[in-house]
C-alpha cells in the first residue's frame, strides 16, 4: 500500500512539475516493457531457490504488481496535469 501511495504522490509531482501534457499510453507502454523484464528477473531468482511453481508465481506477480504501479502512477500524471492548469492560470 505505501508503495502505492509513493507512485502516486510521485506521479503527481510528475505531472505537475513536467509541462504540457503527459504521453500517458508511452508511460503505459514503458511500465509493461519493464514489468516483463522485472518479472523475468525475480522469477528467474524464485526458479534457482524454489523451482518451477515459484518462477510462474514470482514472474506473474511482479508483472502484476509493476503495472498496478504504472496504472497508479498514471493516475497521478492526470491529476497533477489537471493541478497545473488550475494552479499556473
Amino acid at each position: 500500500m505505501i508503495l502505492a501511495i509513493l507512485a502516486f504522490i510521485i506521479g503527481l509531482v510528475y505531472g505537475y512539475v513536467k509541462p504540457g501534457k503527459e504521453k500517458r499510453w508511452e508511460l503505459f507502454k514503458k511500465g509493461i516493457v519493464y514489468g516483463v523484464i522485472l518479472g523475468i528477473i525475480f522469477g528467474l531468482i524464485g526458479f534457482f531457490f524454489g523451482g518451477l511453481l515459484l518462477f510462474v508465481a514470482g514472474a506473474i506477480g511482479i508483472f502484476i504488481n509493476v503495472v498496478f504501479l504504472v496504472v497508479v502512477f498514471i493516475a497521478g500524471t492526470f491529476i497533477g496535469d489537471i493541478l497545473e492548469v488550475a494552479i499556473k492560470k
